[in-house]
């Protein structure tokens, strides 16, 4: 059996947490530079506020409704994402992390009491009051509400999960037992099944299928004909037959890109210089935090392609490393020359990353005899920053050349960091009367 815990319109919820006040009314969240909406509270969804609405077409709704809006706070949501996976691994054998707010969750090696046999209606039933249990302990840990699909496949699970949100009667949590599941499936829409997508779904579409029930229908030769192997994995998922096996090991990202648009244009090499250390700085934070390395660095630099009246330039270049690094100084120094390989004087400059790329394993890495870089006394002063920034606050200890990513991006609603910066921390006012 798998289950899958999705937290319910998580961006919205992380910023409820800290403002009760705002349960029961329309919120959303937008995204960098407030360009569009990426998370909306059911109240927003309620009034016509869809997802990917750019947010100057959103602001009659905003201003009729009353829609608290913020920006993205990004720092929060993982954090708060940490707090939930965590409970959820101290409740369950092992979940796969799939998202910033979904996890798959391991139930084949569960029991659930003395004499409840594997595989009956009696074991269904009590892994779902088990998910009433878990989901109850969520939302009273963190504030977090969340809705877990239990189901003997992934697809059929996150079917289940999507089924509790949008009945509060399930209390958190719904198994999809087989004498259900057809019937669920006749009623699901098609778009929203895992694996579909929107390319196949606009082909299934023209062929008259509309929901989950009908594409069943189909046979599976030609399923595969359609849609390839995937296709038929998602079509024997939903026959109840597990093909998407659970990964009990999260492999680490193969590539970490940081990025941005600017709120606005840059034209020198010294502003974008500050921009580039920076994004070159939390690229390396990251890949420490993973145990990873980067055997090269690429660095790219974008002009506004919507602002047609000015010049365009499109740039990008790599740095190889001698020896595979997780250090601050080495990336921001690689990035710094790279940016100068690549900036042109007289362009406006609108969005520039910086990406890690081909990573290995620190333990795996192997010191060039020629490399000048004494990686040993490198790693122990990243150790010591990492350390110092973790007590006291991210940025404590900084290159000087380094700002806040969240700097070169406009946020004009963002909230504060309540769980990550000292400074942030709410405070409490006890009446003594």
């Amino acid at each position: 059996m798998f289950g899958l815990c999705d937290c319910n319109n998580f961006f919205a919820s992380c910023e409820r947490v800290f403002r009760p006040d705002l349960n029961g009314k329309p919120v959303v969240v937008l995204s960098n530079n407030d360009g569009c909406i990426i998370a909306r509270s059911e109240e927003a969804k309620a009034i016509g506020i869809t997802m990917g609405m750019p947010a100057f077409q959103a602001q009659g709704l905003v201003q009729k409704y009353g829609v608290t809006v913020f920006s993205g706070n990004y720092q929060l949501y993982g954090d708060m994402s940490q707090r939930v996976m965590s409970i959820l691994r101290s409740r369950v054998p092992a979940i796969e992390v799939y998202s910033v707010d979904e996890a798959f969750l391991d139930m084949d090696h569960m029991r659930f009491g003395a004499g409840i046999l594997p595989g009956t209606n009696e074991e269904i039933d009590a892994a779902e009051e088990f998910g009433r249990r878990l989901s109850a302990e969520i939302k009273r840990s963190t504030g977090i509400p969340v809705s877990i699909g239990l189901a003997p496949t992934k697809t059929l699970a996150k079917i289940g999960s999507k089924l509790c949100k949008k009945n509060p009667s399930m209390r958190g949590c719904h198994a999809i037992r087989e004498e259900e599941r057809l019937e669920v499936l006749s009623r699901f829409p098609l778009d929203d099944v895992w694996g579909i997508g929107r390319r196949y779904g606009a082909r299934l579409h023209q062929m008259g299928l509309n929901t989950a029930g009908d594409f069943l229908r189909l046979p599976e030769m030609m399923v595969e004909s359609l849609m390839g192997t995937p296709g038929v994995h998602t079509w024997r998922e939903l026959n109840g037959i597990p093909c998407i096996e659970f990964e009990h090991t999260t492999a680490n990202k193969q590539s970490i890109c940081i990025s941005r648009s600017f709120r606005k244009e840059m034209t020198t090499l010294a502003e974008l210089n500050t921009a580039v250390i920076t994004f070159a700085s939390a690229v390396a934070e990251k890949l420490r935090k993973q145990g990873s390395c980067a055997s090269q660095i690429g660095v790219f630099i974008y002009t506004n392609r919507f602002r047609e009246d000015n010049p365009q330039d499109f740039a990008n270049t790599v740095f190889i490393f001698e020896t595979p690094t997780d250090s601050t100084l080495e990336i921001a120094r690689a990035a710094q020359i790279s940016l100068a390989r690549i900036f042109r004087q007289g362009y406006a400059y609108k969005k520039a990353g910086v990406v890690a790329e081909k990573l290995i394993r620190k333990d795996n890495v192997q010191q060039s005899l020629f490399d000048p870089v004494d990686h040993v006394r490198h790693t122990k002063l990243m150790k010591a920053i990492d350390a110092i920034n973790q007590t006291n606050g991210k940025n404590t200890v900084r290159l000087a050349a380094q700002e806040s990513v969240a700097d070169f991006s406009t946020r004009l609603h963002v909230s504060p960091c309540y769980t990550t910066c000292w400074k942030d921390i709410m405070k409490v006012n006890a009446d003594k009367s």
